[in-house]
């Protein structure tokens, strides 16, 4: 499932938030990044018909169908295989090219590659 960005605003207010209505989210989404209710409306109903989120009665209340990690999991993998050609160390390499790590972030990483092996 692809999910846009302006489905990743409507998302992470329920990964963040929990099940909401429609209303508390547009209210929210109007305080954060200043939507009009249509607006997060429409990307509500958007979500709903890729199955993103289940819509119920009374009140519109929204609960996200999908895991915050899914989303994540799916885009890296798309990340990986159209900027990298699949390969997962060139990414992990230009990550590493870009930005300066602590110590500790770097022991953190030295774990999760044990991990992984």
């Amino acid at each position: 499932m692809k999910l846009f960005d302006s489905e990743l605003k409507v998302m992470a207010v329920l990964w963040r938030e929990g099940d909401s209505t429609a209303k508390r989210i547009s209210d929210i989404l109007k305080e954060e990044i200043g939507w009009n209710v249509n607006t997060t409306y429409t990307v509500i109903k958007k979500c709903v018909r890729k199955g993103a989120i289940q819509r119920s009665e009374p009140g519109f209340l929204c609960h996200a169908l999908v895991s915050k990690a899914q989303v994540q999991a799916s885009e890296t993998d798309e990340l990986i295989d159209r900027i990298y050609d699949g390969s997962a160390d060139m990414l992990f390499a230009s990550l590493l090219s870009r930005k300066a790590l602590s110590g500790e972030q770097i022991e953190r990483l030295k774990r999760i590659v044990e991990e992984g092996k």
